[in-house]
């Protein structure tokens, strides 16, 4: 998809990405809002389609939906602390390497491989403890059609990639940003 969209818009999916460029200086304060809007928009529209599509099976239940959760909605049982760190840690690893890979201090066009891997992995890493979010756009489509009680859950899933991506931002910024670089 990055490469797909990402010259109109970015390749912006994610809130938490967009505060991320905000704070690295890459993206517009005055743009976060309405692409916010946008993001979750476009998640519930996604997750409509997949119960839409997933619901026309006989015998569908909705479950979780692949919702986010700690605790019994944590598909390994992991603890909120647990949850938080991982979302937090993850999503601060992204944001790095989307800010490291779009850098004009390298060099162009691989950025969409390196961010796709990136998110790959950290699906690998945490989808048995919180079912992986990173992403507080998908997570709310998500909750929406779960019959569990994912929605008391998902502040979680938008305060922890908010935070994870602000720390990446911050790290890039203030430590790994290459000196001298233009839109680095």
């Amino acid at each position: 998809m990055a490469y797909a969209v990402g010259g109109i818009s970015g390749g912006h999916f994610n809130p938490a990405v967009s505060l991320g460029l905000a704070i690295g200086g890459r993206f517009a304060w005055k743009e976060l809002v309405p692409y916010w809007i946008a993001q979750i928009a476009g998640a519930i529209v996604a997750a409509a389609a997949l119960y839409a599509i997933a619901s026309g099976k006989a015998g569908f239940a909705a479950g979780g939906f692949a919702s986010n959760g700690f605790g019994e909605l944590s598909p390994g049982g992991y603890s909120m602390q647990a949850a938080l760190l991982i979302e937090i840690v993850l999503t601060a690893g992204f944001l790095i390497v989307i800010l490291g890979s779009t850098s004009n201090a390298v060099p162009a066009g691989f950025a969409p491989i390196a961010i796709g891997l990136a998110l790959t992995l950290i699906h690998l890493i945490s989808i048995p403890v919180t079912n992986t979010s990173v992403n507080p756009a998908r997570s709310t489509g998500a909750a929406l059609f779960a019959e569990t009680a994912a929605m008391g859950q998902l502040w979680l899933f938008w305060l922890a990639p908010v935070v994870g991506a602000a720390i990446g931002a911050l790290v890039w910024r203030l430590l790994l940003r290459p000196d001298g670089t233009e839109n680095a």
